[in-house]
């Protein structure tokens, strides 16, 4: 499914403005986890980290065209592909 030049990785070790498809949600809440996908943003949806808030706020990221936030806490459980 994967090419060999992919790395999986958690969220929260993008640097600002990378990207990366989502490969699972992990032990999210599943509320959040449909929240997320009310979104639009599934396993296989794109996400670009926009920025990190200081002190431990929230992780802005991008997907399908729209910006939003959710705690680091919840980003921890998210595992990327990056290419």
């Amino acid at each position: 499914m994967y090419s060999s030049d992919t790395c999986c990785k958690c969220l929260l070790k993008l640097e600002p403005g990378a990207s990366g498809c989502i490969r699972n949600f992990g032990k999210m809440d599943t509320l959040l986890k449909q929240r997320l996908a009310d979104l639009g943003v599934t396993e296989g949806a794109r996400v670009t980290v926009k920025s990190y808030c200081p002190w431990g706020g929230p992780v802005t990221l991008e997907s399908n065209g729209q910006l939003l936030g959710i705690r680091k806490q919840q980003a921890s459980h998210i595992e990327v592909v990056v290419s």
